[in-house]
């Protein structure tokens, strides 16, 4: 039997691929072994942009967004401005299985994980809390001019977790608190499939960290999948994700935002790329052993 595939993005990742590795051992489907992967860095609080401990929104409070996919079959499911509900992705499979639904956000995703009995959490932290003092910008500057001028802002990074089984199939997890100081209800791509997280048994899978608005506008994920079913490898199709990116963010007259993208294909082949400044990093285990990797910084 051939030995999975784990890549996640960020050096936190190394927190999800160790924690995925087990099950993965086991046999576990794709996407339990990437939930579980997921679900470590979101239980972290020393992880500032994701889960318990994630940076607040401009009043304060933690609003996560999250997304699933299944390879096999393309069942998804999603929540966005979730609160006080510290699993956002596992939430997210709730709703992928049992509502005939891809998308719940706010009160209406809230109310659906306590019915499906998910304890209401306090997200905050003391040490969330003071970053976030420390991080909030003037109330002169704009949430649109920290996006586009700020390529190098550390705030918002997502933990994205693909993952090949044991029969070849796979699966996919993006999970995050969004970029902090953000807009209440501002929700990025993440918790969108086709951006923030795209799986298809068929291609490959492909997920994204970074500011989220630049990724939803060139449907980042799908596009990367797209690109590696029309026979690029993972390598190749992230670099083009990223001229994409570079391509659409000169069209609005501005410096591209801080991206990366990772990719999984059918063969086991990964993948990832970034803008400048990035410095992105990820981490990929295949059978026993964890490589942490710097992605390449694609110019346009």
């Amino acid at each position: 039997m051939p030995a999975s595939t784990i890549i996640a993005t960020w050096p936190f990742g190394q927190t999800a691929v160790r924690a995925a590795m087990p099950l993965a051992r086991q046999g576990r489907p794709a996407l339990d072994v990437a939930i579980a992967g997921a679900q470590a860095v979101e239980d972290d609080p020393a992880v500032n942009s994701v889960g318990y401990g994630g940076l607040p929104n401009a009043i304060g409070t933690v609003q996560l967004d999250a997304c699933v996919m299944d390879g096999r079959t393309l069942s998804c499911g999603g929540v966005a401005g979730l609160e006080n509900v510290r699993h956002a992705a596992a939430l997210a499979r709730r709703v992928m299985e049992r509502t005939p639904h891809v998308l719940l956000v706010g009160e209406g995703a809230r109310t659906f994980a306590v019915k499906e009995g998910f304890p209401l959490d306090t997200l905050l932290t003391p040490d969330s809390l003071a970053e976030w003092r420390k991080t909030r910008p003037k109330p002169a500057r704009a949430p649109r001019q920290q996006q586009e001028r700020d390529p190098g802002d550390t705030s918002h990074d997502t933990v994205t977790v693909l993952v090949q089984d044991q029969k070849g199939s796979l699966g996919g997890v993006c999970t995050t608190s969004g970029l902090a100081h953000k807009l209440p209800g501002r929700v990025g791509d993440s918790p969108l499939i086709g951006s923030g997280l795209y799986v298809d048994d068929t291609a490959g899978a492909a997920g994204a960290t970074g500011v989220g608005e630049e990724i939803i506008r060139v449907g980042g994920s799908f596009f990367i999948v797209e690109s590696m079913r029309q026979g690029r490898s993972p390598q190749e199709a992230c670099e083009l994700a990223v001229r994409r990116v570079h391509s659409v963010a000169a069209r609005r007259g501005v410096h591209p935002a801080r991206v990366a993208f990772i990719a999984l294909d059918p063969k086991g082949r990964t993948g990832a790329a970034c803008t400048p400044r990035t410095n992105f990093q990820y981490a990929v285990s295949q059978g026993d052993k964890v490589q942490l990797l710097k992605a390449p910084e694609i110019e346009r």
